[in-house]
C-alpha cells in the first residue's frame, strides 16, 4: 500500500493538474487543510472520470463504490489516493453520506438528462455539488448549525452557474439541464439550445435562471463568516471565482452557445493572491 505522504503528494498533483477553479481557492488555506482539500478533490475527480469520458460506465462507478465501502471499513483498495483520502475523512469527520451522494450524482450523468421541474434539478444540484460543499466545510471547520444548509445553497449556486455556461455543449451531448417547465414558460424548444446563437426566448430563460443562481449566492454569503477564520479567505475566493463567472455570462448577454465563457488564469490567480494577502494581514 502506498505511504500516507506519497498519497497526499499524488492527490496534490491531481489537484494542481485538474482542479482549475477549485485549486486557486486551495492556495489560501493552511497546509493541512490544503492537503485535505486536494485529497477530497482527487476522490471527486476519480468519480467524475468514471462518469464522463473514455472510462465512463455504470460498471466502473459500481466498482468505485465497492472500493469506497471497503476503504471506509478499513480495507484499503490499491489506488494511490485512498490513504490520503481516508486520513482526511477521519481527521475532519466528513459524513459518508456526502461521499455516496457524490457517486449518486455522477452516476445519473451516464444517461441523457432532462428535468421536468426545478425541484428535480435542485435534487441533482444537491447530489453533484451541495454534498461537495458540505464535505468542504467539514474541512474548513464550523460550529454554527446553519452552515450545512448554507453550504447546500452555495453548491446549488455553483452548479447552476456551470449549467448556464455549458448549455450548448450539454445539449449537443443529449443533456438538457434547464427544467422543461421553465423552457415552456419562455417558449424555448430543445433545438434552440444547440443553435449557434442565443435567440431572444433563450436569452430570457437564461436570465431567469441566472437570477435564480444569484439568489443562492446571496443566501450562501453568510457562510464565509461561519467557517473557521483560517479558511474564510479560501471560501471567499471560491465563491468569488464562481460568482464572477456568472457575472461574465451576464455581461456577455448570455451568449453561451459559441465560445466557452471562462475566467482567465490571470483573473483566478489574482483572486487567489488577494485571498492569500487578506489571510496574511
Amino acid at each position: 500500500m502506498i505511504a500516507l505522504e506519497a498519497s497526499y503528494r499524488h492527490c496534490e498533483a491531481v489537484a494542481r493538474r485538474r482542479a482549475r477553479n477549485f485549486y486557486y481557492s486551495f492556495l489560501a488555506l493552511p497546509a493541512p487543510k490544503r492537503r485535505a482539500m486536494c485529497a477530497l478533490y482527487a476522490f471527486m475527480r476519480e468519480c467524475d472520470d468514471r462518469s464522463d469520458g473514455d472510462r465512463a460506465s455504470l460498471e466502473s462507478l459500481r466498482e468505485w463504490r465497492v472500493h469506497l465501502d471497503a476503504a471506509l471499513e478499513g480495507r484499503t483498495p490499491p489506488h494511490p489516493l485512498w490513504p490520503a483520502f481516508l486520513d482526511t475523512v477521519s481527521r475532519y469527520r466528513i459524513p459518508a453520506a456526502c461521499l455516496h451522494g457524490m457517486l449518486d450524482g455522477v452516476s445519473s450523468d451516464l444517461e441523457p438528462r432532462s428535468f421536468e421541474t426545478f425541484d428535480q434539478l435542485y435534487r441533482y444540484c444537491y447530489l453533484v455539488a451541495s454534498v461537495v460543499g458540505i464535505a468542504t466545510i467539514h474541512i474548513f471547520g464550523f460550529s454554527d448549525p446553519r452552515a450545512p444548509e448554507l453550504a447546500e445553497s452555495c453548491g446549488v449556486a455553483f452548479q447552476l452557474t456551470n449549467i448556464l455556461r455549458d448549455v450548448g455543449e450539454d445539449a449537443l451531448n443529449g443533456r438538457v439541464y434547464l427544467p422543461r417547465e421553465d423552457m415552456a414558460r419562455f417558449a424555448v424548444a430543445p433545438e434552440m439550445l444547440a443553435a449557434r446563437r442565443v435567440c431572444p426566448e433563450l436569452r430570457r430563460l437564461l436570465a431567469f435562471e441566472a437570477a435564480r443562481a444569484r439568489g443562492y449566492y446571496e443566501e450562501a454569503r453568510p457562510l464565509i463568516g461561519m467557517v473557521e477564520p483560517d479558511s474564510r479567505h479560501a471560501l471567499w475566493a471560491l465563491i468569488e471565482i464562481y460568482s464572477r463567472l456568472l457575472r461574465r455570462i451576464e455581461q456577455r448577454d448570455y451568449e453561451v452557445l459559441g465560445a466557452r465563457v471562462r475566467l482567465s488564469t490571470l483573473e483566478k490567480t489574482g483572486i487567489a493572491l488577494r485571498a492569500m494577502l487578506q489571510r496574511a494581514l
